[in-house]
């Protein structure tokens, strides 16, 4: 035999694909499935990678097939889940019961009260050692286990008494919650705002780590007259030239959906890259928006005077 045969589909089935451009033979399922199943731990299948095109060898795709445990079986039961409506994310979740939904909302409750509370009043969430022989787990995990010991409902369903994979504590899942409350708390404030105007009150420092972060505040008066101060964010900026400033200000401010034309006012250090007659982050602002009136930051003003 000198050529693919079309009689092997119906001897092999659907993992059997034939490349007319190669004219070879492939495996669709262990192309799809490999690397989850060991093809990358021991060098590639030739019905991976260039294929078989030696038709005098059919007993090589019966080889390949191998016994249950093989590598290909495997693919091909991962194909098989994958084409199986019953495996799919949606029809797993509607299996769930009641039940275990309810614990889930408990849990991840408890853990978003926590984390609230430790925002609200500016507290740090990690230990220095949050190991379970820790005296001190740091805010968060301590103030988790107080939430427990004072709650039934959520020792019920929280730390030891909740699956390994949902106890909802871990650093990436504080972190999660913490931005969306973030996207809420800015959500709130930019809708406060409206299309009103306002001024903005900008300082950078290094932190610890050596970075020049750049904090950004809002103040504008609201619908009841009150005059209000919030703070938008922390930004990290490659430098303090005030035309980097300039485009940091810029990106937060495109990503909330708000002007620079709406700025009257700006208050900033009396340092040059800030404050510069001609090159300093007012004058840039200035330049483009001449209603952006600039006054130099009291609580700066009163350190001048000291």
């Amino acid at each position: 035999m000198r050529r693919f045969n079309p009689q092997w589909y119906n001897e092999f089935g659907t993992w059997l694909e034939y490349s007319e451009s190669k004219d070879a033979v492939f495996c669709l399922h262990c192309y799809l499935f490999n690397c989850e199943h060991g093809y990358r731990r021991g060098g590639r299948d030739s019905f991976v990678g260039e294929g078989l095109s030696n038709w005098k060898e059919k007993q090589r795709l019966l080889k390949h097939v191998g016994n249950v445990g093989s590598i290909h079986k495997l693919c091909f039961n991962a194909a098989k889940d994958l084409m199986n409506q019953n495996q799919h994310i949606d029809t797993v979740m509607s299996n769930i019961s009641d039940k275990a939904k309810q614990d889930y909302r408990i849990c991840l409750n408890g853990s978003i009260r926590c984390i609230r509370y430790l925002i609200r009043q500016g507290l740090p969430f990690r230990g220095h050692d949050e190991t379970n022989a820790s005296m001190n787990q740091g805010n968060f995990l301590e103030l988790v286990k107080f939430l427990c010991e004072s709650n039934e409902e959520v020792n019920n369903v929280s730390l030891n008494n909740a699956p390994e994979n949902l106890k909802m504590i871990a650093p990436s899942i504080q972190k999660d919650i913490t931005h969306v409350v973030a996207s809420l708390v800015t959500r709130a404030i930019i809708s406060d705002i409206g299309d009103n105007f306002f001024s903005i009150l900008v300082d950078e420092a290094r932190d610890i780590s050596m970075k020049e972060q750049m904090a950004i505040v809002l103040r504008y008066v609201n619908c009841n007259d009150d005059i209000i101060e919030h703070f938008l964010g922390l930004v990290h900026v490659l430098d303090t030239t005030a035309s980097s400033l300039k485009e940091s200000i810029e990106l937060i401010s495109a990503k909330n959906g708000m002007s620079l034309t709406k700025i009257r006012g700006q208050g900033y250090d009396g340092a040059s890259n800030m404050s510069g007659q001609f090159r300093g982050l007012k004058s840039l602002i200035l330049n483009e928006n001449n209603s952006a009136y600039y006054v130099h930051c009291f609580s700066h003003q009163l350190q001048l005077a000291q």
